[in-house]
């Protein structure tokens, strides 16, 4: 007799994520490493459907753990506000590199995530970037989002 699982819920949202600022990501993620590069994600939530129009590089704090962790700089972060706010648009997530990791969350990503947001993460090695998932917090657990260009 197998044992009962529940069903994960299933996803609600879908990131619309352009291939030229995929690819920005991708190049601002192998830049920053063996390191966690990160930054913020300016556009427009429609529904289900989150419009991602603009990536902000942001500087990662946390020099102590930067292989595995990230700490977003407060003034990018208060920088892509404002230029969310002069775009019209609002901060509808954040983006991290999972140096030599695949592109799920840790447990230490859910700790720290906010629910609305989509967190979207790309796998980087010496050999360059791999694969782009994007994750929001569903009451308490990352749920996938679909990737559309």
């Amino acid at each position: 007799m197998t044992a009962f699982v529940p069903e994960r819920p299933r996803p609600r949202n879908a990131v619309r994520l352009s291939r030229p600022l995929r690819a920005e990501i991708e190049r601002s993620a192998c830049r920053a490493y063996p390191a966690e590069g990160c930054g913020l994600l300016l556009g427009r939530q429609d529904g289900a459907l989150i419009e991602i129009e603009f990536a902000r590089t942001a500087r990662n704090l946390n020099t102590a753990r930067a292989r595995d962790r990230y700490e977003l700089d407060p003034a990018d972060h208060l920088a892509a506000e404002a230029e969310a706010r002069t775009r019209g648009m609002e901060i509808v997530g954040v983006w991290h590199s999972h140096p030599d990791h695949p592109a799920r969350p840790s447990e230490t990503d859910r700790a720290q995530a906010w629910e609305n947001w989509s967190y979207v993460i790309v796998s980087v090695g010496r050999e360059g970037a791999g694969e782009l998932r994007s994750w929001r917090l569903v009451d308490g657990l990352f749920v996938e989002e679909g990737v559309l260009p």
